[in-house]
């Protein structure tokens, strides 16, 4: 997908400050620090300081019932002052602090998560508050209803390493692997808008909720510019922090068994032009193709980070569309989409091709298997067969995004263009989905996919609106919306 966000930070860049941070989790009458086991409520609080002024993050976690709505208060003992607030409605009377939820993510069930930010302004000591209210009841009560907890199955184990064998992956034992899970959407955006490094909780409790489903394989979308530390990013959220958060992540997906798959999906590059998706060089949104300076040496980064983890899968970048920009004809355009360069002209920025990303990657020694999208943001593999890039390892796959508003959408696409890309290399359909709040392109997509040996991962396990993301849950614990019960249902029905 084109990384709709419906959440927003409304915090600025704080320039040359390098930013410090501490977490604590509170309850009522409970030292800073001390988890306590039976609340209806925990607080995850950090703070970004710089002297005269802090950013706050909250992560607020529902231990009780399900809410509709939910309102967080807390108050500071010094002259801090709200500047300006996100994820939620802020305001401020005396030194009390009152948040309330926005229009879509009031809901949370038990076990839901919410992250919600703001900036103050202080003098003096910034103490940090020693308690927190949710819809009146203090964090460190006991909640009316018990809660529901989270999946405890043990995890499977550590995720496979993966080749490719022919037409598929395969693992060290040369059985056969297909990739079946979820987008995780997050880490593409909510860095470089300068509130966190991911959208929703990326804990135990939440992989196990995507465990749950019976995924074996989570596709991560990333950031260059908040990979590469460049100065555009919040310092708390950029460099050695954004990247070990992402090692952690994979950490986590690993020994649950689960395949991670590294994707850059927002990249630099100024086009302004025809199906633009905003008006900066700044990695903040979908770009027509990677550009030549900064994306080879983010992979070329992240591939000497993974190189001896052959569990872990790249995906070089997430919807290349240079046929869709009405500067260059359609030859020319999958010309653009494998040499990048001067191959694309009307281009107004240096684009790298995916065998300058596949380069980069091989380069460092890495010999995992990565994935190549195709044109047409990733719709069309109509040339991907006679332009795919060379790679000396034989461990390209191709990734295919499918969704009920393509052109390419219905079984005679798929069997004139798709299959016979199938036929010859593993595919993966690294995202699918459909704009309806239900199922029924999925199901139909899920068993030609599954006819035909494919691999497949929905979009996205994030809680937005399903008609708008599309959005495969409605709460983190693994509530489904419809449109996600489909690919539920679907999972656990799988061998």
């Amino acid at each position: 997908m084109r990384s709709l966000t419906p959440r927003t930070a409304a915090v600025a860049a704080l320039a040359g400050a390098l930013l410090t941070a501490g977490s604590l989790v509170t309850g009522a009458g409970q030292a800073l620090g001390t988890a306590q086991a039976a609340v209806a409520c925990e607080v995850d609080y950090t703070t970004n300081d710089w002297g005269t002024g802090f950013t706050a993050a909250l992560t607020i976690t529902n231990l009780g019932p399900s809410v509709d709505a939910w309102t967080l208060t807390y108050a500071y003992g010094g002259n801090q002052r709200l500047a300006n607030g996100w994820n939620g409605r802020w305001s401020q009377s005396g030194g009390t602090v009152t948040v309330t939820n926005e229009s879509w993510n009031g809901s949370l069930a038990t076990g839901a998560a919410v992250q919600v930010g703001a900036q103050f302004t202080y003098s003096g000591t910034n103490t940090a508050p020693s308690g927190f209210t949710l819809n009146g009841a203090a964090c460190g009560g006991e909640p009316t209803d018990p809660p529901t907890d989270p999946p405890t199955d043990p995890p499977d184990g550590t995720a496979p390493e993966l080749s490719v064998s022919g037409n598929r992956l395969v693992d060290a034992g040369g059985d056969t692997v297909r990739l079946r899970g979820v987008n995780r959407s997050g880490g593409e955006f909510a860095c470089v808008q300068g509130y966190a490094f991911w959208d929703g909780p990326m804990d135990a409790a939440s992989v196990a909720a995507i465990r749950s489903w019976n995924v074996n394989a989570v596709r991560v979308p990333l950031n260059s510019d908040c990979w590469l530390g460049l100065e555009n990013v919040d310092p708390a959220y950029r460099g050695t922090a954004y990247q070990n958060a992402v090692k952690d992540y994979v950490a986590l997906l690993k020994e649950n068994g689960i395949t991670p798959i590294l994707e850059l999906h927002w990249s630099r590059g100024l086009w302004t032009g025809y199906d633009s998706h905003c008006e900066t060089a700044a990695a903040e949104c979908l770009k027509p193709m990677p550009d030549a300076q900064y994306a080879p040496e983010f992979w070329r980064q992240l591939a000497n980070a993974f190189k001896g983890d052959r569990a872990v899968v790249f995906d070089l970048f997430n919807e290349p569309y240079p046929n869709n920009l009405q500067v260059m004809d359609y030859e020319q355009a999958w010309q653009c989409w494998r040499d990048g360069g001067d191959a694309c002209p009307g281009l107004t920025f240096e684009a790298a091709g995916m065998q300058d990303l596949l380069d980069a990657v091989r380069g460092t020694g890495a010999a995992n298997v990565v994935l190549a999208g195709g044109n047409s943001y990733s719709n069309d593999l109509s040339r991907w067969l006679a332009m795919k890039p060379s790679d000396p390892t034989g461990n390209l796959a191709a990734s295919w995004h499918s969704y009920n508003f393509n052109y390419c959408s219905d079984e005679a696409c798929w069997d004139e263009q798709i299959a016979p890309v199938a036929a010859q290399v593993p595919l993966v359909a690294g995202e699918f989905g459909e704009n309806t709040c239900a199922h029924g392109y999925a199901d139909r997509l899920m068993a030609w996919l599954d006819a035909h040996g494919g691999s497949y991962l929905g979009w996205t396990w994030n809680t937005w609106d399903c008609s708008s993301g599309p959005s495969l849950i409605s709460s983190y614990d693994g509530t489904p919306t419809p449109y996600g019960a489909g690919l539920r249902d679907h999972l656990l029905a799988a061998p």
